[in-house]
């Protein structure tokens, strides 16, 4: 079955960097689109970045261009989420997310 593991979550300063991981398995994944999406504490799930699956096209949220880079490493059948200048308002649960299946998310919690 398709399994999505994040991993790389922790607190960080603002202004500080994190790069997230999503192992995944059970599908083939260098055919496949990976997205990150994350949600804040009562808000609702949003999409924050895309990447095809040969890694030529990437999309980005307005909110994290230009500081968040997405990745992918088919070799590994991982997706990265490099992301930097955070802020306080980066603060939520991130997901990673193939078609209709999630992983567990990891929690990224951006507080001096």
């Amino acid at each position: 079955q398709v399994q999505l593991v994040e991993s790389g979550g922790a607190l960080v300063q603002p202004g500080g960097s994190l790069r997230l991981s999503c192992a995944a398995s059970g599908f083939t994944f260098s055919a496949s689109t990976m997205k990150w999406y994350r949600q804040a504490p009562g808000k609702e799930r949003e999409w924050v970045a895309s990447i095809t699956s040969a890694g030529g096209t990437k999309n980005y949220a307005d909110s994290v261009k230009g500081r968040f880079t997405i990745s992918r490493d088919n070799a590994k059948s991982t997706v990265y989420l490099q992301m930097t200048s955070l802020k306080p308002e980066d603060t939520a649960v991130y997901y990673c997310n193939r078609g209709p299946s999630w992983g567990q998310g990891t929690q990224v919690t951006v507080s001096s």
